[in-house]
């Protein structure tokens, strides 16, 4: 059991936290009305995963390293002629690139592995459907999502060049 002297009066918690709040209740209130207020997104917030199609090689990282298993990607192989090659060469065209976002939960991994910089966070968040089918995108929907991507933060002059910024300069100084 407490003394009095230590606490101080019986009942000065609920005092304090009457008074706590009565000051919340006369103060206004910091809530936004969301569809007639949208609201400000912090630089760089994750909304949707958009596609940057031209950069997609079908090298399928995304798709394997997805926990989910939401995406589906379909390829075939093209022929390409190469003038003074001894040989034609092959490469993957993309047919079908689609995102689940019914089961995505939205962790990322997809973005970090691609190796090619195809996929990208979209600061898009109202894309909400009536019906679960209708947020399978398709790779049209996803390139739709790429024209709000920032453009990635400037590289500071104070630190380390990149891997690709000091390789060159080795080859362009042996020259």
């Amino acid at each position: 059991m407490t003394t009095p002297e230590k606490n101080g009066f019986p009942g000065k918690g609920l005092i304090k936290g009457l008074g706590i709040t009565l000051k919340t209740m006369v103060s206004r209130a910091g809530t936004q009305q969301y569809p007639d207020v949208e609201p400000e997104l912090p630089a760089r917030s994750r909304g949707v995963i958009g596609l940057m199609e031209s950069n997609c090689t079908v090298c399928m990282l995304c798709a394997r390293e997805c926990p989910d298993w939401c995406i589906y990607i379909d390829s075939h192989k093209e022929t390409v002629e190469v003038p003074g090659a001894a040989r034609a060469r092959q490469r993957n065209v993309l047919d079908r690139f689609d995102i689940d976002f019914s089961l995505c939960m939205y962790c990322g991994i997809c973005i970090e592995v691609c190796p090619f910089d195809a996929l990208f966070w979209a600061p898009d968040f109202a894309y909400a459907e009536g019906d679960i089918r209708n947020l399978l995108h398709d790779r049209g929907r996803l390139g739709e999502h790429m024209a709000g991507v920032p453009a990635p933060p400037p590289h500071d002059p104070n630190g380390e060049p990149s891997k690709e910024e000091s390789t060159a300069a080795k080859k362009g100084g042996a020259r």
